[in-house]
């Protein structure tokens, strides 16, 4: 981990704060709508059990459905609690969120003590609470059962559609999906807006006693932060957002309506950005430390091996197996490197790996346990692709298992329920590969994969709005700062998020941070001083602070990596899924599997 911080020119630091400015209060008709709510009591329990976390304490609060009918409908939501460990000393309350949209609170706060740093946990009671409809909350539910929901997603269970056979499948299924969530879903469907949260988390911050809320949300949690802080820019004492979603892209206006709100916030630019600079580093580094370079120029390889891709799936053949090879199709190639990208500290050795199997179309020569992981990861991977292509279920299949309806896995409906009620999109799914299109002349590969992450939000299919979704502005003075982090090469989140994200803000600053991966907390000492000093105290880091996180192909590779094509390097995992902050502590990695569109997080 590098420690480094410079000052580099300003860059979307919005005005300082002071007194005499003042700064912009919640509005009489959002006040009155979450303050005549009264607070649930929290019954807590010992849930550590459950969660494998130490002290760790569940609840859940009823809230209203529709915060317009507070004596309504409502709504069930789980949180989980890890108290401070200097009870004496604490602050208050840290809010979490993981991102998604549809990540879970309640294992983010569990996860805490193993990403948090030790003063954090001193000082706060770290409660993670998981948005209405998703994960231990009450699910929104678009489908009768599972069966139901895997016939209508079939054609969207890819990285992304290439030709029309493809397409036509993609847009069918966006088209119920968008069609499932605006029937059944409801009417927990239409109440999942970013807004919603926003109030539920305020009256969950009464709940536990704070008079301000402390909040460190992550990737999708940066737009939560944003909503927050601009609904009740007054009930701020600490907002760190990281790893930022640009608010009015994600929101869209009428004149942005016409572009899918997932090719809006320019996920695929950044992530084209992020691997286009790895061949960079891998070519600059050479051979002894980028198994890429010693094939060829790993930029040149890679146009080749994309061109091969288009035309026909590649093999990958395992020496030890050479009869069952891998098969990888064009968009699974950008699937699996979306994953790898995903990671701050190894994921420029994932793609350094795969690529090089791909482009020698056999996996590198490497250690017994390399190659065994190696092995075991690409099987996962090819495992899936043949899940996917299974014969249809019988009806007496069907009926012995209860339709398939447990378990039931709602993420598709959590994520699109939030995404779709968010922001403004176009009115037709049927123009989604025309928008794909225009994404892959800015971002290829990259562009299409995120694009089609919107698809079911097409206007004239999912028709389960929020009336009540804010969608700016998002330039409210709040009456303390807000910190906004974001890193250079992030696939997910790109850059100019932040950028965008600060300089609407006039109480913020911006921490900018060299480095590469999903969000930066924990990637380097600087990123993570910087964050828990503010959380702790409210000093933000120097005006144009810079910080330095790893940087790729810092370490040779193992001997005799210098003579011939090698795997990674001795010190990284094999090629890991998306890394989360449970990851970058330490937790071990999952195998890659092609990056299906279905969050930021």
């Amino acid at each position: 981990m590098v420690a480094a911080a410079t000052t580099v020119p300003v860059l979307g630091l919005g005005s300082p704060a002071s007194a005499a400015s003042g700064y912009d209060r919640t509005s009489a008709k959002e006040a009155t709508r979450v303050d005549r709510v009264k607070a649930p009591k929290l019954a807590w329990f010992d849930c550590e059990a459950i969660f494998g976390s130490p002290g760790a304490e569940c609840s859940t609060a009823t809230l209203p459905l529709d915060y317009d009918k507070p004596k309504g409908a409502t709504t069930d939501v789980a949180l989980l609690r890890i108290k401070a460990a200097k009870p004496k000393q604490k602050i208050g309350t840290l809010f979490l969120n993981p991102g998604g949209p549809g990540g879970s609170g309640v294992q983010i706060a569990a996860a805490a003590p193993f990403f948090l740093s030790p003063a954090l946990l001193d000082r706060f009671d770290v409660v993670g609470f998981d948005p209405r409809g998703t994960n231990f909350s009450d699910n929104v539910r678009c489908w009768p059962n599972i069966a139901a929901q895997s016939k209508d997603l079939a054609g969207l269970n890819i990285a992304f559609p290439v030709g029309n056979k493809e397409n036509a499948a993609a847009v069918k299924s966006a088209k119920a999906w968008g069609k499932a969530c605006s029937t059944t879903g409801r009417p927990l469907s239409a109440s999942m807006s970013t807004a919603e949260v926003a109030r539920d988390m305020d009256v969950l911050r009464r709940a536990v006693g704070d008079k301000k809320l402390n909040f460190l949300g992550f990737s999708y949690g940066t737009y939560l932060g944003q909503a927050y802080a601009n609904m009740f820019p007054d009930r701020v004492r600490s907002v760190v957002i990281d790893g930022v979603l640009d608010p009015v892209g994600w929101a869209g206006t009428p004149k942005t309506a016409g572009v899918p709100q997932t090719a809006r916030i320019k996920s695929g630019e950044g992530a084209d950005k992020a691997l286009h600079e790895i061949l960079a580093r891998c070519d600059k580094a050479g051979p002894d430390y980028c198994a890429l370079a010693g094939v060829g120029d790993p930029q040149a390889e890679f146009d080749k091996l994309v061109a091969k891709a288009k035309k026909a799936p590649i093999e990958i053949v395992d020496p030890l197996d050479p009869t069952n090879p891998f098969v990888f199709t064009y968009a699974d190639i950008y699937g699996i490197l979306l994953s790898s990208l995903y990671d701050p500290f190894f994921g420029y050795a994932d793609v350094d790996f795969f690529l090089t199997a791909a482009v020698t179309g056999t996996l590198p020569d490497a250690t017994v346990e390399q190659r065994a992981a190696a092995v075991k990861t690409l099987r996962a991977v090819k495992a899936k692709a043949a899940k996917s292509k299974q014969a249809k279920v019988t009806a007496a299949q069907r009926k012995a298992f209860g339709g398939y309806a447990f378990p039931y896995d709602n993420s598709p409906e959590a994520f699109a329920a939030v995404l779709c009620t968010d922001g403004l999109n176009p009115k037709s799914a049927a123009n989604w590969p025309a928008y794909s299109a225009a994404a892959a002349k800015k971002a290829p590969g990259f562009g299409p994969l995120w694009t089609w992450g919107s698809a079911q939000c097409a206007s004239n299919t999912w028709t389960a709005q929020d009336e009540d979704r804010y969608a700016g502005p998002f330039t409210r003075r709040t009456v303390k700062p807000v910190l906004v982090v974001g890193n250079f090469y992030d696939p997910a989140t790109n850059y100019a998020g932040a950028v965008a994200a600060s300089k609407l803000l006039p109480n913020s600053r911006l921490l900018s941070s060299d480095s590469f991966g999903h969000t930066a907390y924990g990637t380097s000492e600087c990123v993570t001083a910087g964050v828990d000093k503010y959380l702790l105290t409210g000093a933000l880091p120097a005006r144009g602070t810079l910080c330095v996180g790893p940087q790729p192909f810092a370490d040779p590779l193992a001997p005799p990596a210098a003579a011939k094509v090698q795997g990674v390097s001795p010190q990284a995992p094999m090629p890991s899924s998306k890394a989360t902050p449970s990851t970058r502590s330490g937790a071990k990695p999952a195998p890659i599997a092609p990056f299906v569109p279905g969050g930021l997080g």
